[in-house]
């Protein structure tokens, strides 16, 4: 079985998002989190600028920026 790049950072991202949620620290999950939706983004402009993939893995990561500098403010 054969894979094209395209689908190995597909593969990757869902891999990456997937181990995030092993995480029992909020701050690492939602950092490696991130590093998974950034490729999702990255595999969405691959795939031909898939909107739905790329609006809403941009969204969770600035989702996921916010709350990491809001805990770093409460620290």
């Amino acid at each position: 079985m054969e894979f094209s790049s395209i689908e190995i950072v597909g593969y990757l991202a869902s891999l990456i998002v997937l181990i995030s949620f092993l995480m029992k620290n909020m701050k690492t999950l939602r950092i490696i989190n991130s590093i998974g939706c950034v490729l999702f983004v990255a595999y969405g402009i691959l795939l031909g600028f898939s909107l739905p993939i790329i609006i809403t893995n941009v969204a969770i990561v600035a989702i996921n920026i916010y709350y990491l500098f809001k805990a770093n403010k409460t620290n």
